[in-house]
């Protein structure tokens, strides 16, 4: 059975290979013809890359507080872009770019577009280019054109387009991270005057200024006059004892005694132990002096702690908004390529030749069922003539 469909097959072939040669020969000069009528079209590619160090306005002031950027790191273990590739790839796919492009090379005329009608040119300019990452992180810029100049031009052009936005968009963050930055010193500025101000209210009204020293003072002095107190309250028992209550010697005692035991009670009780003492101050003021002292001194503290880093922000947020620098860096400059990108003529004839070989070959056996067949119906008929009217001009 197989044999015999085998050859069947084979004889409906030879029967009808001068029309199926016909066919191919005919598709493939035909399709040969429109491929060398199609202009050839050149791409031209520019490669570039972002600085090692990223150009971020931020950067500077992470490396100043002692921090690292991780998004990169995090973009490789997970296999997508960084964050300073996806930025420049919006950038370069960004109308505003493919319109600058479109207009420093008037596309519209290359593209044959003659109402100006900007969303029917980039529809067909967005086909003949390309902005894609490759395995290494570079941004692959390629552009399509008939011209190959004119496709490394446009593409070093992107370049140029990118660096200028990419430098624009910095520097804009940089502003406004400087104001931002800006405002919080001002503000600690402020806060620390203010500090500073309470502190010498502080030490005025209580005439001191250095709360642990003068404490440490304090308490060493009276310690001193109590434990002299204590010594004249022996002597006075013992004069007491030995020349009795009215005699020279014991009222001279009670009147020390007398003496030190208001010093005493003045450390402990009065509000002012003396006009003219800039040192020592009352016990019972210094539960609140410590304090409200160690309030106001740790103000100070934490607001020149926020200083020291605020202050070296500033200055960098400030350098940051000056910069112009270059913020890619080009690998490989765009030139105009030798080597055609398109048509593919050998795969255009070679493919259009087999298409048209196994339709020519489908018809042949389409024709040779009808003219096998006994024709009952009307549009049978008129396909079995049809079919030896070909079969004999064809084979």
């Amino acid at each position: 059975m197989q044999n015999r469909d085998l050859g069947f097959l084979l004889n409906v072939l030879f029967k009808w290979k001068k029309f199926i040669l016909f066919i191919f020969i005919f598709s493939a000069a035909l399709s040969t013809l429109i491929a060398f009528l199609i202009k050839p079209e050149y791409k031209a590619k520019a490669v570039v890359m972002t600085p090692p160090e990223s150009s971020s306005p931020l950067s500077g002031l992470s490396g100043l507080i002692g921090g690292k950027s991780t998004a990169n790191i995090g973009a490789k273990l997970f296999g997508v872009s960084s964050t300073d590739i996806d930025i420049l790839l919006g950038i370069l796919n960004s109308r505003a770019s493919m319109i600058k492009a479109s207009e420093k090379f008037n596309l519209f005329e290359y593209y044959e577009i003659k109402d100006k009608n900007y969303d029917k040119l980039l529809k067909k300019f967005s086909k003949d280019v390309s902005f894609e990452p490759n395995q290494y992180d570079f941004i692959e810029i390629s552009v399509i054109n008939e011209d190959p100049k004119l496709a490394a031009d446009i593409a070093n052009f992107f370049v140029e387009i990118l660096d200028s936005i990419n430098i624009k968009l910095n520097s804009e963050a940089a502003r406004n991270n400087r104001i931002f930055i800006e405002k919080r010193y001002l503000k600690n500025l402020q806060d620390l005057k203010e500090a500073e101000e309470k502190m010498y209210e502080f030490q005025k009204k209580n005439k001191i200024f250095a709360v642990p020293e003068q404490l440490q003072i304090a308490v060493k002095i009276a310690g001193e006059i109590e434990s002299q107190l204590i010594i004249k309250e022996i002597e006075l028992d013992i004069a007491r004892e030995t020349y009795g209550l009215n005699s020279p010697q014991y009222t001279s005692i009670e009147k020390q005694t007398k003496l030190l035991r208001q010093r005493v009670q003045d450390l402990k009780n009065k509000q002012n132990i003396s006009d003219v003492s800039n040192v020592l101050f009352p016990f019972s003021k210094m539960p609140q002096v410590l304090i409200e002292y160690y309030r106001l001194y740790r103000e100070i503290e934490i607001q020149n702690k926020i200083m020291e880093i605020l202050l070296p922000m500033y200055e960098q947020a400030k350098v940051e908004e000056q910069k112009s620098i270059p913020t890619v860096i080009v690998l490989d400059k765009a030139v105009p390529p030798q080597l055609k990108y398109k048509p593919k003529r050998t795969f255009i004839v070679a493919g259009v030749s087999i298409l048209f070989l196994f339709i020519s070959i489908f018809i042949a056996f389409i024709l040779e069922h009808f003219i096998s067949i006994d024709a009952t119906y009307d549009y049978q008929k008129r396909f079995k003539e049809f079919a030896l009217k070909a079969q004999k001009k064809l084979t």
